[in-house]
């Protein structure tokens, strides 16, 4: 499953124009991909010369409003993208921003406040666990009312919290001194070249989209077959087994071995064979901790 990124932003701060710029026609309501850039998948194709070519993506998922209810819904998501209006004249972004770092705060009072009834409630059973989690609880609201945020918490939070303001949080300010985000939705309804001309050079999303994979810690790798040559995100550190279950749950339950050659190894040799014919194609299993830039072909028997 692609990794997540939630949009939110105070009233007409252009968080749907942002969410439109981002996904292009790839959106479907509120929820969208974002491509990531990366020459390194034109290459690769055209080696592989294949049918399909698909960049890397992230999913986006757009929040119309704020408060506790709404911004509640973004907290699987593994990061925020905040807009800032900095085109009408009549707000400053730097306040703005402010403004919404306390709307998280308050979102995750509300979120544990809740949770602490729920479980003082179901502790009157005399369940010990039960107890120990309502104090734990009353200690982490407690914090939040000192005028901290649970990302300043030392302990380990309850896992069904999925605090908000732990998140990687990217401001992207919509106007003169950031981003032009009417421009750039109306160009992502371009062909890509066709926008590209008209730009003169890439996308000023593309620095967006390279923000949020080096927040997230992301590495692409690829797999390059005749019929699709496709970019795919793994966090840093991941295995080879956690790529064959990017790509697919069956190929990652009935992994055998995986095949890898570095992209730029692949587009020198100019195909799998000579690669392989040079040895610049190994054997990994499953615990291989996949590298930026791999080209993975995995082998497997369902």
């Amino acid at each position: 499953m692609a990794l997540e990124v939630g949009i939110v932003g105070l009233p007409s701060s252009g968080k749907s124009t942002l969410f439109h710029a981002l996904t292009g026609s790839r959106a479907t309501g509120d929820v969208g991909m974002a491509a990531i850039p990366d020459e390194r998948l034109r290459q690769v194709a055209e080696v592989v010369r294949p049918r399909k070519v698909t960049p890397a993506a992230i999913r986006v998922v757009e929040v119309r409003g704020t408060g506790p209810a709404l911004l509640g819904n973004l907290r699987e998501v593994d990061a925020l993208l905040v807009v800032l209006d900095g085109f009408s004249g009549t707000r400053v972004p730097a306040d703005d921003l402010e403004t919404l770092r306390l709307e998280l705060v308050v979102a995750d009072r509300d979120h544990v406040e809740r949770r602490l009834e729920r479980v003082a409630k179901q502790a009157k059973s005399g369940d010990p666990q039960l107890r120990q989690d309502a104090a734990a609880l009353e200690r982490i609201l407690a914090h939040i009312d000192a005028g901290a945020t649970l990302a300043d918490w030392e302990g380990v939070l309850p896992p069904e919290l999925e605090p908000l303001t732990t998140k990687p949080l990217i401001a992207v300010e919509n106007g003169g001194g950031g981003i032009d985000l009417k421009l750039e939705a109306e160009l992502a309804e371009l062909p890509a070249d066709e926008a590209a001309a008209f730009r003169d050079g890439a996308s000023a999303l593309d620095e967006v989209v390279r923000r949020l994979k080096d927040e997230l810690d992301l590495l692409t790798f690829f797999t390059a077959g005749d019929k699709e040559t496709r970019g795919w995100t793994l966090r840093k550190g991941q295995t080879a087994i956690e790529a064959a279950e990017t790509v697919h749950s069956d190929i990652a339950r009935g992994f055998i071995r995986c095949e890898v050659i570095r992209w730029n190894d692949l587009v020198e040799s100019g195909s799998h064979a000579e690669a392989a014919r040079r040895g610049l194609q190994r054997l990994e299993g499953k615990t291989y901790v996949v590298q930026d830039g791999d080209v993975l072909n995995v082998r497997f028997n369902v």
